[in-house]
């Protein structure tokens, strides 16, 4: 063929290249397509700019400009340089594929056309093992040389196919692919390379190549899921490392291998869909997605349903849309209250769903029935009873039950009562406990019994939701409740409340105010009268009956009293009955007192300053009435006849009804203070007068009017708060000194009482005398106490004077019998002495009848110690309570022992 003698004359050419080089170009150059027919194997599934191959369109003029069209524009293009590329991606069919592709050239409109011809490449299964040891040999495209004999570069002329590699190929490996070659290795000796990812790119190494030969093979199993195809470029250079072609591009495609199973997105989908829905009615969408090629039967997915339970009220209440996993409803009878769940086992499987080449996986679908409003709320009773104390409010009366058979806690299961009737004036209402669906009636205003004994109301309850369409009940279910209310003792009330009274202040007790009575509404009840009490009188000016209720006053009525406000007085009384359990209820009295003429009017400021010169500076006075119009201003303002000096050194002037001016009549007044009584008259009727004392101070003055000898002024006179002052430092003075005597009597007493009660064992005067006594020594001890066991040896009764004789001296009789010690006793014997000698001093009957003490201390007469007959004798003495002195500490706990110890 044609084809054949142009590759014979080409080899002719290559092999005579200097002197017949022009000749041979003329001989070969042909412009047009090299074949008429190209014919390629391509796998089935095509990706948009996928290469398939290139037509190779030859021009003889470098300058022609070719224009490439094809007839299938839809599925292919082809490019400027003829290569071929799939417009989309798609399937092709199994039926071979063929389109004309056209040349024109834009100049001269010269067209050329070639059909080429696709058909599907056999699996890899069906190649023979002749077919799998033939390696197919690549070859670099031809160079084109000029005259100049420069080499020089050309465009391709034609596009490698690609080479399809299956994955999970099992070798033996490396596994030849294809051999490539250069037709310049007769002449020349090359070495062969190739670049690119899976070359020396990562993943490096999984593509080698033969230096010498040009033999390129795969040196493991490819995975197409991981890397789907590679591109690789080939090259070829002298030994010297001088390019000799142009690269070439090889694209190997790994073939796609049905060695994964679909996977669902998730093990576990769940999906609603309403009770009651029509078939048809679209539930959920289930997800597979299978890591094989999506574009060929191994990624082709294909769901079904494999089970559904349960399988009432049938075994296919369910489809699935084998394609895109769709699940809806194809029966009728979903109804949540008999089945509210459905469980579906899903099965995907690849192949487009061929069970025998075909790999699967499953899912669980949970489909749940939700509810609607197809079962209205039904009272559980026709009638419901309730009870309500009068008066009471925000209190459950009744509990209206009510039963729902759908979903609790939903708007087709919350119910909401009414009331349609038995309320016109809105004194209860119902509410809805959220937990138990129950009606609550309840009391939003009070009830009178004596007014209302019984109320039957007419309720409805109904759901949140209407009813869904189609249902055959009724909307609502109604009821009626009957609620008995119970009387009790109501606090009585005064009317009116607060009562108000007009009455003139000055009104002496005794006197009849008014009747202030309440009125208790229980009529059923048995009681006595009701009963009065006053609650609250700040003044304590009034007093009611306890039966009547009718107000005295029992103080004088004053307006200007500190608890009237203006001009109200108000005081509470309180109304009690016997009921059970006993009710009360309060009111108020309002007094509004009207003004009498009952207070004189004062001057104000009490104290005033002016200079001893007649000149322009008067004081300005102000009269306060504690009345009110009409019985206070306007005022008038007069000095007094007497003393004369007041009229003949001042003068007042009233200046408005209620101020006036105080001025100097004379030229000068020596600096001082002047007392300047002032008579002040009111505009009562009968008017009311006062005479206010105004305290003025006179002093040198400079020329703006300010006093300059305020120091002498204060020396001739002292205010009235600086004599306060004076008095007070003089009233602390004098506590402090009292207390210090006080404090000093007291500890007076504390010495005398330790020396007098020291314990026996505690006496430590022989160790003081012993080693710093200066005095006699122990001859100082030797104290003579006969003195005091016979007072009278020093002053003998026989030697006094008849008639001289003191009131608290004994009387002459015989002589007791008193105990007497030794000269020298025991200091720790005095309590028992002095204890004995009382004894006797009890049953003497010549003993004074004042203190037996005053034996012991008697003189003599003429004594200059004063009388003891102040104090009691112990005869006396034992109806006292001495257990005080055990609360006086230590140092009184002897005398506690003599005396607080009781009878013993």
């Amino acid at each position: 063929c044609i084809t054949q003698v142009l590759l014979i004359l080409h080899k002719f050419c290559l092999a005579f290249q200097a002197p017949i080089k022009a000749t041979c170009e003329g001989i070969l150059c042909k412009t047009g397509f090299p074949e008429d027919v190209y014919n390629a194997v391509i796998s089935r599934g095509l990706n948009e700019g996928q290469p398939l191959l290139n037509v190779g369109f030859r021009s003889c003029d470098e300058k022609r400009k070719v224009q490439f069209d094809i007839s299938e524009p839809a599925d292919f293009t082809v490019g400027e340089d003829g290569v071929v590329y799939a417009a989309r991606s798609f399937q092709l069919s199994t039926d071979p594929t063929e389109f004309i592709i056209y040349a024109q050239d834009k100049e001269t409109q010269q067209q050329w056309q070639v059909v080429v011809k696709l058909s599907i490449k056999p699996t890899f299964a069906e190649h023979s093992e002749k077919d799998q040891k033939k390696i197919e040999e690549i070859v670099f495209p031809r160079q084109h040389y000029k005259p100049s004999s420069h080499l020089q570069r050309q465009k391709r002329d034609w596009v490698i196919p690609p080479i399809n590699l299956p994955e999970n190929s099992r070798g033996p490996f490396p596994q030849e692919l294809v051999r490539i070659r250069s037709d310049r290795d007769k002449s020349l000796s090359l070495r062969y390379s190739v670049t690119g990812p899976g070359a020396d790119q990562p993943p490096t190494g999984i593509f080698i190549i033969n230096p010498i030969s040009g033999q390129l093979s795969v040196t493991k199993p490819l995975d197409r899921e991981q890397i789907a195809s590679f591109h690789l470029r080939a090259h070829a250079v002298d030994v010297n490392g001088n390019q000799v072609e142009n690269p070439i591009d090889i694209v190997i495609n790994v073939i796609d291998m049905n060695d994964n199973r679909p996977e669902f997105l998730h093990q576990v989908w769940n999906g609603t869909v309403p009770e009651g829905s029509k078939p048809g009615t679209y539930v959920m969408t289930v997800t597979a997605i299978d890591a094989d090629d999506p574009n060929a039967l191994n990624g082709m997915l294909r769901y079904r349903i494999l089970s559904q339970a349960p399988s009432t009220p049938s075994p296919n209440m369910f489809t699935i849309n084998n394609e895109t996993g769709d699940i809806i409803t194809v029966a009728a009878g979903l109804d949540r209250e008999k089945v509210q769940q459905y469980t579906l086992i899903i099965q995907a499987t690849d192949m487009e769903g061929n069970p025998t080449y075909g790999l699967s996986n499953t899912a669980t679908a949970v489909i749940t029935v939700t509810d609607v409003n197809d079962n209205p709320p039904e009272f559980t009773a026709m009638t419901f009873y309730g009870e309500v104390p009068e008066n009471r409010v925000d209190i459950i009366v009744a509990n209206l039950t009510v039963t729902d058979k759908d979903q609790p806690h939903t708007p087709a299961w919350n119910a909401m009562y009414r009331m349609t009737g038995g309320d016109p004036t809105g004194r209860f209402t119902i509410l809805t406990d959220p937990n138990s669906n129950d009606g609550l009636v309840t009391v939003v205003k009070p009830i009178d019994f004596e007014t209302n004994r019984m109320f039957v109301l007419t309720v409805a309850a109904e759901n949140q939701v209407p009813l869904a369409k189609g249902i055959q009940h009724p909307p609502q279910s109604t009821a009626t409740v009957s609620i008995t209310v119970i009387d009790v003792n109501e606090s009585p009330y005064f009317v009116p409340n607060p009562k108000l009274i007009r009455q003139e202040e000055g009104l002496l007790a005794g006197n009849m105010l008014t009747t202030f009575t309440a009125q208790d509404p229980d009529r059923y009840m048995q009681q006595t009268a009701l009963r009065y009490s006053k609650l609250s009188d700040p003044a304590n000016w009034l007093k009611i009956d306890p039966v009547s209720g009718q107000i005295t006053t029992i103080a004088v009525l004053d307006r200007e009293s500190q608890y009237v406000e203006n001009n109200m007085y108000n005081a509470t009384f309180l109304a009690s009955d016997n009921g059970i359990p006993p009710m009360s209820g309060t009111g108020t009295l309002q007094i509004y007192l009207l003004d009498i003429n009952d207070n004189a009017p004062q001057v104000h400021p009490q104290e005033a300053t002016t200079c001893e010169t007649l000149q322009p500076n008067a004081t300005n006075i102000t009269a306060t009435d504690r009345d009110i119009d009409p019985n206070a201003g306007p005022f008038a303002f007069e000095l007094p006849e007497t003393p004369p000096s007041i009229k003949r050194n001042w003068t007042i002037i009233r200046i408005s009804g209620d101020h006036a001016q105080l001025s100097l009549r004379i030229r000068f007044l020596e600096a001082g203070i002047y007392d300047v009584p002032i008579i002040i008259t009111d505009s009562g009727n009968p008017p009311k007068s006062s005479t206010s004392v105004l305290k003025v101070k006179v002093c040198q003055c400079d020329i703006n009017g300010d006093c300059t000898d305020v120091d002498r002024i204060v020396g001739a006179g002292l205010g009235t708060g600086a004599i306060i002052a004076i008095l007070l430092c003089i009233i602390i003075l004098l506590i402090l000194v009292l207390m210090f005597v006080v404090w000093m009597k007291r500890r007076d007493k504390e010495r005398q009482a330790k020396q007098l009660l020291i314990d026996p064992e505690d006496d430590v005067r022989d160790n003081i005398l012993k080693y710093d006594e200066e005095g006699g020594g122990e001859e100082d001890q030797d104290y003579d106490l006969s003195q005091l066991q016979q007072p009278d040896t020093i002053e003998p009764d026989a030697i006094k004077p008849v008639g001289i004789r003191r009131l608290d001296e004994r009387p002459i009789h015989a002589e007791p019998q008193y105990p007497v010690r030794s000269a020298a006793p025991h200091p720790g014997d005095i309590g028992d002495f002095i204890n004995e000698g009382l004894k006797a001093a009890d049953n003497d009957p010549t003993a004074p009848p004042y203190d037996s003490l005053l034996v012991f201390d008697y003189e003599g007469s003429g004594s200059t110690a004063g009388s003891l007959s102040s104090l009691n004798s112990s005869s006396s003495g034992g109806e006292q309570d001495y257990d005080y002195l055990n609360d006086w500490g230590p140092r009184f706990k002897k005398l506690a022992d003599m005396y607080g110890g009781g009878d013993d």
